[in-house]
């Protein structure tokens, strides 16, 4: 990890009518960086990350990412500009194979004949094989359509299609929350191997055992505002501190107050 910047968020809100989803969202994330975001349900967790990946437009803020302001209009946006996201609706196309939804919008080409070009089914194919071996994901047929999957093995092709392409950024929103114990472990080696790369992650999990074994630093999210930022590379933070800034226990008058004890980053 060093000191250089990937992602920034200044002020970033996000309001639906009357009600406050996300408010004011400071947020650095550096380069080989893996930053754990908590906070109870409703807390603005999905917000946050649908205003970066260009789901929902933000109702003010900035996004600033490898240094330069950004507007994504739509998720293919984001995508194009290297930020890969495996969201909690996973978005397949239940009605295609493996290797169609791997390469989905970056089929790769046989023979360019403008609207009537051949795609090469068979490298995608092979490449799709070798990304899932790298990956550690186990799909006893590629060729089977999604919609005739595990919950599990849809999640884990979500994983590998972001795994696969080595992207600026990889966000994970809560990616292990319908699977069993076996599958969970494949999605964590899969982090841990980004991490490896020197790859930066944001992930979003309630799985407090998860973000402790994977992250560097936990931001939490309570009523739409950050009100946490712990680096839990120091062993004085535990899950209780995390827990209690999730609860509202403690605040964030306390949380800026004990900074130098909790080793909070920057």
């Amino acid at each position: 990890m060093n000191d250089e910047i990937v992602l920034e968020t200044r002020d970033l809100t996000k309001h639906y009518g009357g009600v406050f989803a996300l408010e004011g969202a400071d947020f650095t994330l550096r380069n080989g960086e893996h930053v754990a975001i908590m906070g109870d349900n409703g807390a603005g967790k999905s917000t946050f990350v649908r205003q970066i990946t260009g789901v929902e437009q933000r109702t003010r803020g900035e996004i600033i990412f490898n240094g330069s302001p950004v507007h994504f209009e739509n998720p293919m946006d984001a995508r194009e500009a290297g930020i890969e996201t495996v969201f909690q609706t996973l978005a397949l196309a239940d009605e295609l194979d493996v290797p169609d939804n791997l390469f989905l919008g970056r089929e790769l080409i046989r023979f360019n004949l403008g609207p009537f070009s051949i795609l090469d089914y068979r490298s995608m194919r092979e490449r799709t094989l070798q990304a899932l071996q790298e990956t550690g994901v186990k799909i006893p047929n590629i060729r089977n359509i999604i919609r005739n999957m595990s919950g599990g093995q849809r999640q884990c092709v979500a994983i590998a299609r972001t795994a696969t392409f080595h992207s600026k950024l990889t966000i994970m929103d809560e990616p292990t929350a319908a699977l069993g114990v076996q599958e969970t472990a494949q999605v964590e080696n899969i982090i841990r191997t980004l991490k490896d790369q020197g790859d930066p992650l944001i992930l979003i999990s309630h799985n407090m055992r998860q973000v402790f074994d994977l992250a560097d630093r936990v931001v939490v999210l309570r009523r739409g505002r950050i009100c946490a930022n712990l680096d839990i590379r120091n062993e004085d933070i535990t899950g209780e501190d995390v827990v209690s800034y999730i609860t509202g226990a403690r605040t964030q008058r306390e949380y800026e107050g004990t900074a130098g004890t909790h080793s909070v980053a920057a």
